[in-house]
Order: C-alpha cells, then sequence, then structure tokens
C-alpha cells in the first residue's frame, strides 16, 4: 500500500504542517503522524475522512503510488480527475517526462498517425516520438501535437501543427469548440465537435471546410480526445478569396451554425420545461 507515502504527498503539495490537517480532521496530530509514518494503521472512518478531504478516492490513497506521477497528472487528479471518485472509465495515457519530471509535448508527425491510432496506450512507441516544450503552456496540463492531414480545416491547410490539452472527462467537451479525437477506425481527425453525448451517445464531428458533411462518431470508439489549444503553419494564409468562393463558405458556415444554434434553443428549451 502507498498510503503512508501518499499522505505526506499530498499534504505537501497543499503546504499544510501535520497540526493543520490534523485539526481539519478533528484528530490528533500524533495519530496522523502514525498514519504518515507507518506506525498505525487507519480505521475506515478515517480513510473516508482523507478521501473527502483531499477529493480522492479510497482506493486511490491506497493503492496508486501518486510519487511517480507527473505533475500534470497530480494536479488533474487534484481538480477532480480521480476516475474511482467519477465512476467514469478509466483512460491510460502513455506519456513522457523530462529530467525535471515535466511532462513532455510529443510530436505526432504525419508519418506517425498511423502507428498512433494502435500505438497510443504503449509506452515505448510514445517514447520513440519527437519532444519538446513550450514555455506559455501550463505544466500542471499535458499536452500533444498532431501534423494535420487533408483539407479538411481548412484555411487550416494541410501539414499544419495542432496542439491539443489531454481531456480526461468527456462530459466537459464544449459544443463548438475544436477538439481532435481519435478512433480506431477513423484514426486521428481534428474537427469542431457538438457534444450529444448525454443525448445520444454520440459526437458529431464538422469540418471549417464546408465541401464536407458533418458526421456522427459512438462515444464508444473514441480512444481519446485533445482539446485544441493552438496551431502552428509555415504558410501565410491566402490574403484574397474569389467572391464566388467566399460566398459558398460563408453559406456553409452559417448553414453549420444555425443547426448548431436550433440544436442548442431546442436543448434549452427543454430544460426549462422541465423545471417548470
Amino acid at each position: 500500500m502507498f498510503f503512508s507515502s501518499n499522505l505526506k504527498l499530498l499534504r505537501r503539495r497543499r503546504k499544510r504542517t501535520q497540526e493543520d490537517v490534523a485539526r481539519a480532521l478533528n484528530m490528533k496530530r500524533s495519530t496522523l503522524s502514525g498514519y504518515e509514518n507507518e506506525v498505525s494503521q487507519p480505521t475506515v472512518q478515517a480513510l473516508m475522512a482523507f478521501s473527502k478531504y483531499y477529493g480522492i478516492a479510497i482506493d486511490t490513497l491506497l493503492n496508486v503510488d501518486l510519487y511517480r506521477l507527473s505533475d500534470s497528472q497530480l494536479s488533474q487528479l487534484e481538480r477532480g480527475g480521480d476516475v474511482f471518485i467519477r465512476g467514469s472509465n478509466l483512460r491510460i495515457l502513455a506519456t513522457t517526462v523530462s529530467k525535471r519530471n515535466e511532462d513532455n509535448i510529443e510530436l505526432v508527425n504525419e508519418k506517425a498517425r498511423a502507428g498512433y491510432t494502435t500505438g497510443f496506450a504503449d509506452p515505448e512507441f510514445i517514447s520513440e516520438l519527437p519532444v519538446f516544450q513550450l514555455p506559455f503552456l501550463s505544466r500542471h496540463k499535458k499536452y500533444r501535437t498532431f501534423q494535420l492531414s487533408g483539407d479538411s480545416m481548412l484555411p487550416i491547410p494541410h501539414g499544419a501543427w495542432v496542439t491539443g490539452e489531454f481531456l480526461q472527462n468527456w462530459e466537459s467537451i464544449i459544443t463548438g469548440h475544436g477538439y481532435i479525437v481519435l478512433t480506431i477506425d477513423d484514426g486521428i481527425v481534428f474537427k469542431i465537435v457538438e457534444n450529444l453525448i448525454e443525448q445520444e451517445q454520440v459526437l458529431r464531428l464538422y469540418s471549417l471546410n464546408p465541401v464536407y458533411e458533418p458526421y456522427d462518431v459512438a462515444i464508444t470508439e473514441v480512444k481519446e480526445i485533445w482539446k485544441f489549444v493552438h496551431y502552428i503553419c509555415a504558410e501565410i494564409p491566402e490574403p484574397v478569396i474569389p467572391q464566388e468562393e467566399l460566398l459558398k463558405t460563408v453559406a456553409g458556415l452559417k448553414k453549420d451554425m444555425n443547426i448548431l444554434k436550433s440544436r442548442l434553443l431546442d436543448q434549452k428549451t427543454h430544460i426549462r420545461k422541465s423545471l417548470k
């Protein structure tokens, strides 16, 4: 069990003394010290108290070595990402860390995209990807950069590098925002997403290029989701779009946005009626 070492780590991350935590949990400091130094074993009531205080499940406190997690993984856990607390399916993320124990940003280029479909959870495959750091991104979150393929997200061109933040809780997907979605059948796709998980157990994926029709992906087929952060591109966008193409583009985007707005309005109306 990792209970004693986990208690020390969590307390120190919150910059609390043993006296602070003991007082908050209505126990003696000597009792807490005994737990942290493996002198005594906690009661069920004590385990429940620690779980509530730190917002971390008893299973995690006992059986997961928190010292082996990266800083971003610990931060996610402390923000409520504990799968035992949330009752969600465990999403395993293979990752690499720097010598300072900070998460790297792995690069998945066009050549590696096919292998990523099956190797996304394989630490050996992930360890072979090129890595880099971006100092302006939070060190408490996990990022990965994927090379865009195709023209479905124009004006973001083929070959651009799209960076995403790993999303643990898929229920937090915001309709109308960009996400990088991994499925076994379609591989890596970058799309504007409509969250229909609660209603239909699917994600509806939209392209920025109006030539491409939106389509649904069953949530059971999704393996990873990364929230769009930014993209890097060596190309300068075309300064002028021919009038005819511009009209088609605007008309297509308006059509897609009207569909999204209509669905959101219907959902709000339904919620208001259900509350009356």
